[in-house]
């Protein structure tokens, strides 16, 4: 007899199946005997009150009373031969099946072309950066030179932006398809089987890219295509229906149907929308700055103790303030991470965070952003739906050259920032490209520096010690979400005006993070072979 069941368990109580059941047994009167086996299904951290604890979701195989069992309690339980734990998808050899052109290689391209497979269509993907191990090398480079690759960065090249980041897979789009779907692809591919069982789960930079590479093995071995370092520059129409793409080269690369996957920061896509009038249209999104503290600090904060279990991960936070309507929140918050310069584009200074799956950095970092909406780009009004866009490469512009023209980051000590002074020396970081010290409160505009002193006051009564000299802001954290939107219809899921265009993901402004853009990409690829009749 299966049950399920939710206690608290500390630390110590997870080491073991066996030490899992005798405390079930002790805090719900279920007979150790009677408890075959247990499965942990869920669990976070309830840290509610002392002591610490998991909030555990368990899945019990429990004695049936009226079944004589000959064997011993310490009997294992055997699942039956029509039960599995993780659905292993059953790909078709596409290598002569008919082609569809996926522009991306993030998420959302990728799961797009393993669905793709699935149901018997090739996938030919089209990436404008490199392969997840030549990246790799592109951008420690970056750090070395302190310079930008504008084609190969921590945005651009296979598995997109989510590649070098936490890897978080949280996400609110349930409703939106089976996220379990995605969860399983990943632990298919090399990911840790918890992440099925984490509240939040993240998989970790140090782990992404050989998952990366396994999707890769995965897609060529029943058939689909690569074209790295290929970019899409144009497109071929015929009476408002897509036949092609022209690359760099002047390639031209035609078939019937195209997934749209190119990611955030793909501006040369929206610029190329805009130039031929295709619908566009502005979409608020959310700028800011990151903050780190150091991550034993924020251990102790919400721990509640500095003698809190070693047993516990590194402790993360989520906040959220609304000033007079506009809000600022936590984004992408790394426990045990560091912070990495994620420009696109010479000129330009952009931040982000990431952590390894261990987040064993001695620092906690996390965006800290205020909500934009149109009528912040006021300036930028006679661009129409870029104007949005324009506002934030205006102010990444900004901060490249507070930063003395260059990525060395410009940086606050937070402490200082509130009392609208200059910093004459900063905190350690984990910022590799280096800190200048800044007063951000003259580069940031004035809503979102206003809306950061009052939201941090906020974050400081609720987190008694997040307010401390030894927590740095550093800017510019603006890459949150696209500042963009592409229309596209509710049933048949391509753009609103151009037929076989499939716009998709974070690019196209309909999803946003690594699995609410792969449940996007299933979405679509499934109407593409809803349309082919498979």
């Amino acid at each position: 007899m299966i049950k399920e069941i939710e206690i608290n368990l500390l630390p110590e109580d997870l080491v073991n199946q066996e030490v899992i059941k005798k405390v079930i047994a002790k805090k719900t009167g279920i007979k150790l005997i009677d408890i075959l086996s247990c499965e942990v299904i869920r669990k976070s951290i309830d840290a509610r009150k002392k002591p610490i604890s998991y909030r555990v979701k368990l899945s019990l195989n429990l004695q049936d009373k009226k079944e004589k069992m000959e064997t011993s309690n310490e009997q294992s339980f055997q699942l039956p031969e029509n039960e599995t734990i993780l659905y292993k998808r059953e790909y078709k050899d596409v290598h002569n099946s008919k082609p569809v052109i996926v522009i991306g290689a993030g998420p959302a391209g990728l799961f797009a072309s393993l669905k793709l497979i699935e149901k018997g269509l090739k996938p030919i993907i089209i990436e404008r950066g490199k392969p997840v191990s030549e990246r790799k090398k592109d951008v420690a480079q970056i750090v070395r030179q302190k310079e930008i690759n504008s084609e190969s960065n921590w945005c651009f090249g296979e598995g997109g932006a989510g590649t070098f980041s936490d890897g978080k897979l949280y996400t609110r789009s349930n409703k939106r398809g089976n996220i379990d779907e995605v969860l399983d692809i990943f632990i298919e591919h090399g990911a840790d089987k918890d992440i099925k069982i984490e509240a939040h789960a993240h998989i970790g930079t140090d782990k992404l890219s050989s998952i990366i590479k396994n999707i890769r093995k995965t897609i060529e071995e029943f058939g689909g295509d690569y074209h790295f370092n290929t970019k899409v520059v144009d497109f071929i129409l015929k009476d408002n229906i897509i036949k092609g793409v022209i690359t760099q080269n002047g390639d031209k690369i035609e078939a019937d149907d195209f997934i749209l996957a190119t990611g955030h920061s793909a501006r040369d896509i929206y610029y190329l929308f805009d130039e031929k009038k295709w619908a566009l249209e502005a979409k608020p999104f959310a700028m800011g700055v990151r903050i780190e503290h150091p991550q034993e600090l924020i251990n102790q904060i919400q721990y509640h103790s500095s003698n809190y279990s070693k047993l516990l991960p590194p402790a993360s936070y989520t906040l959220a303030y609304n000033n007079k309507g506009r809000g600022v929140f936590s984004f992408c918050m790394c426990p045990g991470g560091m912070i990495i310069p994620a420009s696109t584009n010479k000129g330009e200074l952009v931040v982000n965070g990431m952590s390894n799956s261990l987040r064993s950095s001695p620092f906690a970092n996390s965006g800290i952003v205020v909500s934009v909406n149109e009528e912040d780009a006021k300036d930028f009004g006679k661009f129409g739906a870029l104007k949005l866009l324009k506002l934030q490469e205006d102010l990444e512009r900004k901060m490249f050259v507070a930063a003395d023209n260059s990525i060395s980051a410009p940086s606050q000590r937070l402490t200082d920032f509130l009392k609208s002074t200059p910093s004459s020396a900063l905190s350690p970081t984990s910022y590799l490209c280096g800190v200048v010290p800044t007063n951000l409160n003259k580069v940031l505009p004035k809503f979102i520096s206003s809306s950061l002193h009052y939201a941090f006051n906020d974050f400081g009564r609720k987190m008694k010690g997040f307010i401390t000299q030894e927590a740095n802001l550093i800017g510019l954290e603006s890459r949150t979400s696209s500042p963009v939107r592409i229309p596209r219809d509710k049933e048949t899921l391509q753009h609103i005006q151009i037929s076989g265009l499939y716009p998709c993901g974070e690019g196209a402004g309909l999803a946003g993070g690594i699995t609410s853009s792969a449940i996007d990409g299933i979405n679509i690829a499934n109407k593409i072979a809803e349309k082919s009749n498979l």
